[in-house]
């Protein structure tokens, strides 16, 4: 059978693999982007955009039921769970849709079907052959991971499948308190349901600032949340309507049992072996700061590689494997540097390094903390409750991290990151002139703080 040229191939259209396709497109080059489910990947389908979508039916929940400090009087909200389902499904079509449209618009071939490499810069796919010229970009992303006595199945789901729920359950067990984890407890956790929070670790969030954890896990239980940190779950005993665990001295039951424990790089269909390359001790694709592998005209990008596990890393990680591929020299991401966010009520979002690890690599630390209260928008907006964090370091006045919770918080840290990108430091954000009144005159008083001269506190 005739092998199909094209200049690049991309396997997988999540928002790493299709802004690669679009990027290598606007270059120049003939690109095919293989696809074995849907357009938009596991993010746009599965996971961030039905999260997303879920999760502002809950804030504007929370909107209603707070009117009455506003001076606006509404009965009691009920939550019509099967059209909050059809709205996350209308959003997820109208972004699959723009997806599409993209490709189309630049010419990128889009092929349904399982990829398999049979060769350094060949795959096939449901019976043809198709061979890369310059390059091939595995954009495959990540799976589920289950935790250890578990399996998916019946009544113990993961991310996915929580999002997609038909009914309002009356109790839901979340196992990891990641990101995604305290996404879905507080979501459902607003919606009416009971729902208990287990984590290994010591506190919610622990990739996050110690204070933000904390602030975190006080409107978990305000919202009702059944939060155990530092507490293992087990003897998992899945049956058709409901499923039991033990967790300590103590068992539960619940309708279903959500695993946020983690996720591994998806790469079983993939046939590795015929290229030659291998995956790292953490099942992990090494890449250099272009993205290209241990063999020649390889690629690969998003949850496959190092770095955070989020959506704009991958997208980024894909200009910069197509710009490569088509013979220009991108700078490599700072990962330190890219903006974490963590859409629960409240938000969370951050980036750079917490307090504690900016004092254990040894920098002179200053420490910038200013409450949304403090602020006349915090009290407007009724949200007085946040907190801005700056971690700097004072010889130098640089920006080490930024840690922002409340509302608005996934909006406020790109000011932040953006200035630390161009070179600022937090006595430079100090003397950026804000508009009044508004949420980011807490980053300014932040910064304020760090640099010793606090205004409003």
């Amino acid at each position: 059978m005739a092998q199909e040229s094209f200049d690049c191939i991309i396997i997988g259209s999540g928002p790493g693999g299709y802004v690669a396709a679009i990027r290598a497109a606007q270059l120049g080059l003939s690109v095919a982007v293989v696809e074995q489910d849907k357009v938009g990947g596991r993010c746009l389908n599965y996971a961030c955009i039905p999260a997303k979508a879920v999760l502002r039916s809950a804030d504007i929940l929370d909107e209603v039921r707070e009117a009455s400090e506003f001076g606006i009087t509404v009965g009691e909200p009920t939550v019509d769970f099967g059209a909050v389902g059809e709205r996350r499904e209308k959003v997820i079509g109208t972004l699959v849709g723009g997806v599409e449209m993209l490709l189309k618009k630049n010419k990128v071939e889009l092929i349904a079907g399982t990829a398999t490499l049979t060769g350094a810069i060949s795959v096939s796919v449901g019976g043809r052959e198709l061979e890369a010229s310059k390059g091939i970009i595995l954009a495959t992303g990540s799976v589920a991971q289950a935790i250890p006595g578990a399996s998916f199945g019946a009544t113990v789901i993961d991310t996915a499948d929580a999002w997609a729920l038909e009914a309002l359950p009356k109790k839901l067990a979340v196992v990891g308190a990641g990101p995604s984890g305290c996404e879905i407890a507080s979501a459902y956790a607003r919606f009416g349901v009971e729902v208990d929070l287990f984590e290994a670790l010591d506190r919610v969030l622990p990739g996050e600032d110690k204070d933000i954890s904390r602030l975190v896990e006080r409107s978990f239980t305000e919202q009702g949340i059944s939060v155990h940190t530092s507490t293992l779950i087990g003897d998992i005993e899945p049956g058709k309507r409901s499923v039991s665990y033990s967790y300590g001295d103590e068992t539960g039951e619940a309708d279903w049992l959500v695993i946020a424990a983690g996720r591994g790089a998806d790469v079983e269909s993939l046939g590795l072996g015929a290229a030659g390359l291998e995956l790292d001790q953490h099942g992990l694709i090494a890449v250099d700061g272009q993205l290209r592998t241990s063999v020649p005209g390889l690629y690969a990008i998003g949850d496959l590689v190092h770095g955070p596990a989020l959506a704009h890393k991958a997208s980024e990680e894909g200009i910069i494997a197509a710009e490569t591929i088509a013979g220009e020299n991108p700078a490599p991401l700072d990962y330190i540097d890219i903006p974490r966010a963590t859409f629960c009520a409240p938000n969370v979002a951050s980036f750079g390094l917490t307090e504690e690890q900016a004092k254990e690599q040894g920098f002179d630390v200053t420490i910038g903390k200013v409450p949304y209260g403090a602020v006349g928008a915090g009290t407007l907006y009724g949200d007085r409750g946040g907190l801005v964090k700056i971690v700097g370091d004072k010889k130098y006045g640089e920006l080490l991290g930024g840690h922002i919770v409340g509302a608005k918080a996934t909006e406020l840290i790109q000011e932040l990151v953006n200035a630390k990108l161009l070179e600022g430091g937090y006595p430079e954000v100090a003397r950026f002139v804000h508009g009044h009144p508004t949420m980011s005159e807490a980053v300014l008083e932040a910064a304020r703080a760090a640099d010793g001269w606090l205004i409003h506190g």
